[in-house]
């Protein structure tokens, strides 16, 4: 069926201001001002009350620490200290916690607008093996498209890393169970609604020789490479002391800078790496609201896009940042820019490509990201009759300035799964009543 989605109070497209019509999962025509569609409409949807974004985009993020959001012990501290207070805690996961801690992110990026998530699990205590596909799971009964990285850590405290031994893995298992991942999971074309990406967590928790067979498995299977990069001035004196070289160099001598990969945070970065990171056309995941609460420090996004970057946003894991609201993020990100380079750093349209376009862009997802005639048909949709909107001139500066936080309608691939504000089928209140449960007994309280 072609539905137009018609008379928005505006929209984030060309020549669109009568709307869009959609079919068969993807945009089938773009309606200007004055026009009608030139395509038989068999449905029309009246969105003469909301502003219709494309579907927003989380490049970054760890499901499973919505069990440990504003964890008592953990708080107020830096990365490094932070990591090793819940390190051990992450190490009782369970696959069950692991499911319903899913589910939570998934439904709350969806509320937010988010129509494409990407995770970055790499926490695998015994009995968690099939972390991957409990995702893959929670995503298709949820209707959101997913990028899930297959994380890895194999350098525990003994070994002069981080985590505990409990929840690292050896490298031989590590690349045995990312062909299985591959294989059972990754589906490959536009329009994918689960795809899978190689992730050892962060160039200093596995060893080098991971991070270089990552990559030649990547480049041999065509998939994208993701990992942690760059966050804070603490991973900058650990790379000089442990490998002689700062993170950069360490990263592109692994055999990681290319187009292929895409680094979340990417704070500390100096200027001939920041030309660098670009000519390479490496991705960058802002996560504002982690980096604020942790005081890693502000990532140079304007920089990084002249060098050629693409540059997404991600919300990371809900344990640093503490919340899954992509649509947050955007008015974070605004806001982080012009405080830290002046009110001619960012634009709201800026922070609204990020989610959007940028962060497809690190995924590797040319179909997603933009409304336009033949990409997918995902699209998120607010209204502005709430009284934090009230007065607003520009719809879509609206959004970002006046703190937008919650879509009434999401569509993906051309199907509504957020319809009024809420997920058709879903009893929110078992899920949250759940999720708690969880929540408690990970946390031992």
């Amino acid at each position: 069926m072609a539905t137009w989605i018609k008379d928005p109070l505006g929209i984030l497209a060309d020549d669109a201001a009568r709307g869009v019509v959609v079919e068969d999962g993807r945009i089938l025509e773009c309606v200007p001002a004055g026009a009608t569609p030139r395509s038989a409409v068999t449905s029309t949807f009246d969105a003469s009350r909301h502003v219709v974004l494309p579907g927003l985009v989380n490049a970054h993020h760890h499901f499973y620490q919505t069990l440990t959001r504003a964890f008592p012990p953990a708080l107020d501290r830096p990365l490094f200290g932070w990591l090793k207070t819940l390190y051990p805690v992450w190490a009782g996961l369970t696959p069950e916690a692991h499911r319903i801690a899913t589910r939570l992110a998934l439904v709350e990026l969806l509320l937010s607008g988010c129509t494409t998530a990407s995770d970055h699990h790499y926490v695998y205590p015994a009995g968690l093996e099939d972390a991957v596909a409990i995702q893959a799971e929670e995503a298709q009964a949820l209707g959101i498209r997913v990028v899930l990285t297959r994380g890895a850590m194999s350098l525990s405290v003994e070994d002069g890393g981080l985590p505990p031994a409990s929840v690292v893995q050896r490298d031989d298992a590590i690349l045995a169970d990312f062909e299985r991942v591959i294989a059972r999971h990754h589906q490959r074309g536009q329009g994918a609604m689960v795809q899978v990406a190689l992730a050892p967590c962060s160039p200093f928790s596995v060893t080098p020789q991971l991070m270089r067979d990552a990559a030649a498995m990547a480049d041999r299977l065509d998939l994208r490479l993701h990992t942690h990069l760059a966050e804070t001035l603490d991973e900058d004196a650990f790379c000089e002391a442990r490998f002689g070289c700062r993170p950069l160099d360490y990263l592109e001598d692994l055999g990681w800078l290319t187009h292929r990969t895409w680094l979340a945070h990417g704070i500390h970065f100096r200027d001939e790496e920041v030309a660098r990171l670009g000519r390479a056309g490496t991705g960058i995941c802002h996560c504002p609201g982690s980096n604020m609460i942790l005081g890693s420090g502000i990532c140079r996004v304007g920089e990084l896009e002249a060098a050629g970057s693409p540059v997404g946003l991600g919300v990371d894991g809900s344990a640093s940042n503490d919340h899954s609201n992509l649509m947050e993020e955007v008015r974070q990100a605004f806001l982080l820019q012009r405080v830290a380079r002046g009110a001619t750093a960012a634009s709201h349209r800026d922070a609204l490509r990020w989610a959007t376009e940028g962060s497809a862009r690190c995924l590797g997802r040319p179909e997603i990201g933009r409304i336009a005639p033949g990409l997918a048909a995902d699209l998120a949709l607010f209204r502005l009759d709430e009284p934090r909107f009230s007065g607003a001139g520009d719809p879509l500066a609206a959004l970002v300035l006046c703190g937008a936080h919650r879509a009434d309608r999401v569509m993906v691939a051309g199907r509504w799964v957020v319809e009024d504000g809420a997920i058709p089928g879903l009893d929110l209140g078992a899920l949250l009543a759940a999720h708690g449960e969880a929540a408690r007994a990970l946390q031992g309280r």
